[in-house]
């Protein structure tokens, strides 16, 4: 019944707030240098390889899921010149501080990462993947309310 509540309610948001990934063009405005290694209470900015290596590596094993990490993931497949996108990554950063050492968050740019897009068939942004430690991951698209974000990441991710 949750889930179904859930389902709903993001697909009314989904509708209300993603952006198409090709209806737009990367701007390029940094405010937040793009790394790659871990800083605690940070979202990592992930490449193809640091992908392979903290999150699925689909090159080994194409047909089977097989989660690398040892905390459960929030994966958020975004791009600079996306207004839902901008609007949900302060939500990420308070989420990856106030859930450290609980959950990693992630950020993939899909106009660097094509690829990584393309595996997972993102067509609007944002769409975010939710990663539990065992069993299979949850992709929602469009932007969330930060409440929406935690309630799903105490009930799935990490079952409060």
């Amino acid at each position: 019944m949750i889930r179904k509540s859930f389902l709903l309610l993001a697909s009314f948001f989904v509708l209300m707030t993603a952006c198409s990934s090709t209806t737009g063009k990367q701007t390029n405005n940094d405010n937040a240098p793009k790394v790659e290694e871990e800083v605690s209470g940070k979202p990592v900015y992930l490449t193809y390889d640091t992908f392979l290596e903290k999150v699925w590596n689909f090159e080994e094993n194409p047909q089977n899921w097989v989660y690398e990490g040892e905390l459960p993931a929030i994966i958020d497949f975004y791009a600079d010149w996306c207004a839902p996108c901008r609007k949900i990554a302060p939500i990420m950063e308070k989420l990856a501080k106030d859930y450290d050492g609980k959950i990693h968050i992630y950020k993939i740019d899909v106009d660097d990462e094509q690829k990584l897009a393309a595996v997972f068939r993102v067509q609007s942004i944002p769409s975010v993947l939710f990663t539990p430690v065992e069993g299979q991951p949850m992709m929602q698209a469009g932007a969330l309310t930060e409440e929406m974000y935690r309630k799903v990441i105490d009930e799935e991710l990490i079952n409060k």
